[in-house]
C-alpha cells in the first residue's frame, strides 16, 4: 500500500463572487489518500478559535507542514500544532501574537521550531513553549521595521502586499534558509550573503532530498539545486509534460519519492483582485486550454510523464500546501551525504516533441 497525508482546506461556499483568500476558506483539511485503492479519509478537520483569528470569516488553512519519524508539524496562518500520526493526537499548540499568515514551519535540529512569518516578513525560531529564541527580517531593513511589537497580529486580517512574501524554511549544514516569493530567490539567514538564485517564476517550497534542494515555482517548473555549490542544475518544466492542454494550476507542495519520481500539488486558479501575483497565468494560457481541478500528480521527471493523478476538490479539498508520505506505507529513502556533481548551467528537461 501506498499511502499519502496532503495538507490544505476546504473552500466555503461564496455569498460573493470575489472572496479574498484570507476569508476564502472554512476549515483546515488533512486527508489520507491510499493511492492504490483511490480510498480516502479525512484525518483532521480543524477550525481556529476565535482568540486565533481576526473574525468569524477568517479563512482556516493547513499551510506547509513538515513530517518527522511520526510527528507532523502542521500551521495555519496563526497557529503551530504538532500531531502524533497515525492517531493524530495534537501534542502541541502554540499561537503568538506575532503570527499573521504563517506558511510554513518546521523543527530545527536543535530541538527549536522555525516558522515563516509571511505576513511580517521574517522568520521567527521559538520553543515548544512558545518561548521566542530569534527573529529574522528577510530582507535588508531589521525584523521588526515595519510592524509593531505591541500588536496582535493574529487579528490583522491582511498585510497584503508583501515586500517579499518568505513562504518555506530549511537546514542545510546547520544553516537556516528561508524561500522568497518575491526575491525569485532562497536566502541564508544564518550566514550572511548566501543565496540561491532561482531564475524562473517565483518559488515555493525547499525540500532537501538525495542530495539535492528541490524547488517548485508557481507556474509548473520543479527546480533541482546543488547544495553545494547552490547552482539551479535542473529545470523540468511540467507544463510541457502535460502537453500545455491544461492549466495546472498553482504550482506548491512536492514530495520526491526517488530520484525520478515526484508528487506535485497544484491548486485551481481563482481570480484574485491582486493581479500581480498571477501575472504568469496569461504567459501560458492559451486559446482552449482546460482548467484542471486542485489534485496531486505523480510525474517521472527522468521518462518525463506524468504517472498518476489524484483530484482532491472530489473529496473536499480545494487548496494544497503539503504532500507526505504516511509512515509506514512507503518511505523514500534519507537524505543522501554525498557531494553531486557540478554544473555551470542548468539543463532544461521538456519532453520530446
Amino acid at each position: 500500500m501506498s499511502s499519502l497525508y496532503v495538507l490544505g482546506a476546504r473552500q466555503r461556499k461564496l455569498l460573493l463572487k470575489k472572496e479574498e483568500e484570507w476569508n476564502l476558506y472554512e476549515a483546515a483539511l488533512i486527508l489520507e489518500l491510499d493511492t492504490e485503492s483511490r480510498a480516502v479519509r479525512t484525518c483532521v478537520e480543524y477550525t481556529s478559535p476565535p482568540e486565533a483569528r481576526a473574525h468569524e470569516h477568517s479563512s482556516c488553512v493547513f499551510k506547509s507542514g513538515t513530517l518527522v519519524g511520526n510527528m507532523l508539524y502542521a500551521c495555519t496562518s496563526t497557529e503551530v500544532m504538532v500531531f502524533r500520526v497515525p492517531s493524530f493526537e495534537r501534542t502541541h499548540y502554540i499561537s503568538l501574537p506575532c503570527f499573521n499568515d504563517l506558511h510554513h514551519v518546521a523543527p530545527t535540529s536543535d530541538g527549536a521550531l522555525v516558522a515563516a512569518v509571511t505576513g511580517l516578513d521574517m522568520v521567527v525560531k521559538f520553543d515548544l513553549q512558545g518561548r521566542v529564541l530569534a527573529e529574522w527580517g528577510v530582507l535588508t531593513e531589521p525584523a521588526w521595521s515595519r510592524f509593531s511589537k505591541t500588536t496582535d497580529y493574529r487579528k490583522v486580517e491582511s498585510t497584503k502586499p508583501h515586500k517579499s512574501h518568505p513562504n518555506f524554511v530549511f537546514e542545510l549544514d546547520g544553516n537556516l534558509w528561508v524561500t522568497r516569493f518575491r526575491q525569485r530567490d532562497a536566502l541564508c539567514l544564518t550566514d550572511s550573503g548566501r543565496r540561491i538564485e532561482i531564475n524562473a517564476e517565483r518559488p515555493h517550497d525547499g525540500v532537501l532530498y538525495g542530495g539535492k534542494i528541490y524547488f517548485t515555482t508557481v507556474d509548473g517548473n520543479l527546480i533541482i539545486v546543488d547544495p553545494q555549490t547552490l547552482v539551479v542544475e535542473k529545470i523540468i518544466d511540467l507544463k510541457h509534460i502535460d502537453g500545455q492542454k491544461s492549466l495546472l494550476g498553482w504550482c506548491r507542495g512536492l514530495l520526491p519519492q526517488d530520484d525520478s519520481k515526484v508528487w506535485v500539488g497544484f491548486t485551481r486558479i481563482r481570480k484574485t483582485q491582486l493581479q500581480e501575483n498571477i501575472l504568469w497565468v496569461k504567459n501560458v494560457f492559451r486559446e482552449g486550454m482546460t482548467e484542471k481541478p486542485s489534485h496531486i500528480a505523480l510525474y517521472d521527471i527522468e521518462s518525463l510523464q506524468c504517472l498518476d493523478e489524484f483530484n482532491l476538490e472530489a473529496h473536499g479539498m480545494n487548496i494544497v500546501f503539503s504532500i507526505f508520505s504516511v509512515p509506514g506505507s512507503q518511505q523514500p529513502p534519507s537524505i543522501s551525504a554525498q557531494t553531486p556533481g557540478r554544473r555551470t548551467e542548468p539543463e532544461l528537461f521538456l519532453p520530446q516533441t
